[in-house]
C-alpha cells in the first residue's frame, strides 16, 4: 500500500462522514438557479455524463442537483430480460461475487463477513446459507436509480445504522468487511422461485438512501429499525420496477438462496455492468 493510499485510509477513519454527507447534501438540494445548474453542468463535464440517455435534458426542469443525480432514464433506454431471468439491478460494475459459505460468510475484495453482519440480524442465515451474492458498485458518472432484478413482493426493510466510508474500489480493499459497517439499507422480497434480497449500502457524500415507498429512508436515527410489510397489505414489484435510489455513488448486494436461483460466475474484476444485463437465472 502506497503513503497515499494509507493516509486516505486513515483519513477516512478520522472525518465526520455523516456530517460531511449532510453538509453535501444540503449544498446538492439548493435551488438557486444559478449555483444548481453551474453545478449540473460541472458534473456532466466532470463525469461525461451521456445526456442523449436522460429523460428530460433541460437543466432548469430540475429544482436542485439531486433532482439531476438521480434523473430518470428514456423509457425503454434499459430493457429488462423477462421472465426466468435475473436482471441487474442497477448500472456500475461488478464488484465481489460467489457462494455464502457454510458460515454465512461472504468473501468481498479480499475480506470476509457475515450474513448476520451485512443484515443486521440472523433471522436469515438458515435461508441464504450455500446461496449467492453479487455485488454492484455506482460511481458517480453511473445511473442512480435502483431496479427490482426480478418480480416479487415485498416483506420487510431494514435500516441498519454504520459509518459512511467511501465504497471505491481502493477503499473495499484497504478497509475490512466495509458493506457491513456502512449505514445501509436491506429490502426482503419474495419471488415466484423463493426469497431474495437486495442490500442499498451507504458510503462518503451519499445524503440519503430513498424508495419509492417509504420515501428518504436515512438517516433514521442509530438504532436498527425494522419495517414489516405483509401485515398492512401487500407490495408486489415487476422485474424492472424503481425500488430505491442514491445520492452520489455506492453499492447494490443481491443476495439469494441455495438452488432457488443460480448467478453467473463469469465475471471478471470490476466488469462494468447496466441496469437489465442478465446476472443469472430463475431455476
Amino acid at each position: 500500500m502506497s503513503l497515499l493510499q494509507q493516509i486516505n485510509t486513515l483519513a477516512q477513519h478520522a472525518l465526520p462522514g455523516h456530517l460531511l454527507s449532510r453538509a453535501t447534501g444540503a449544498l446538492a438540494t439548493c435551488e438557486i438557479p444559478a449555483v444548481k445548474n453551474a453545478l449540473i453542468r460541472a458534473f456532466i463535464k466532470q463525469f461525461e455524463i451521456n445526456m442523449d440517455e436522460v429523460a428530460d435534458p433541460d437543466l432548469d426542469n430540475y429544482p436542485h442537483f439531486n433532482a439531476f443525480f438521480t434523473r430518470a432514464l428514456k423509457p425503454g433506454i434499459r430493457p429488462m430480460p423477462g421472465e426466468g431471468q435475473i436482471a441487474c439491478p442497477a448500472d456500475g460494475a461488478v464488484f465481489g461475487f460467489g457462494t455464502i459459505d457454510a458460515e454465512t460468510r461472504l468473501n468481498a475484495k479480499g475480506h470476509a463477513f457475515r450474513l448476520d453482519e451485512l443484515f443486521g440480524s440472523d433471522e436469515y442465515n438458515q435461508t441464504y446459507e450455500g446461496g449467492q451474492f453479487v455485488t454492484v458498485y455506482l460511481s458517480p458518472s453511473d445511473y442512480h436509480r435502483v431496479h427490482c432484478p426480478m418480480a416479487g413482493e415485498f416483506k420487510q426493510m431494514t435500516y441498519v445504522p454504520g459509518r459512511l466510508f467511501s465504497v471505491n474500489r481502493e477503499t473495499t480493499t484497504r478497509i475490512p468487511a466495509v458493506f457491513a459497517r456502512n449505514e445501509r439499507v436491506i429490502l426482503h422480497f419474495k419471488g415466484e422461485h423463493g426469497p431474495f434480497a437486495l442490500v442499498l449500502v451507504g458510503a462518503m457524500l451519499v445524503a440519503s438512501i430513498e424508495t419509492p415507498f417509504a420515501g428518504v429512508i436515512t438517516p433514521p436515527g442509530r438504532d436498527v429499525q425494522h419495517w414489516h410489510y405483509h401485515k398492512g397489505g401487500h407490495l408486489k414489484f415487476r422485474q424492472g420496477d424503481e425500488i430505491g435510489r442514491f445520492q452520489y455513488g455506492s453499492t447494490v448486494i443481491l443476495v439469494t438462496p441455495k438452488s432457488s436461483y443460480q448467478l453467473s460466475d463469469d465475471w471478471s474484476a470490476d466488469q462494468p455492468v447496466k441496469l437489465g444485463e442478465v446476472l443469472g437465472s430463475q431455476t
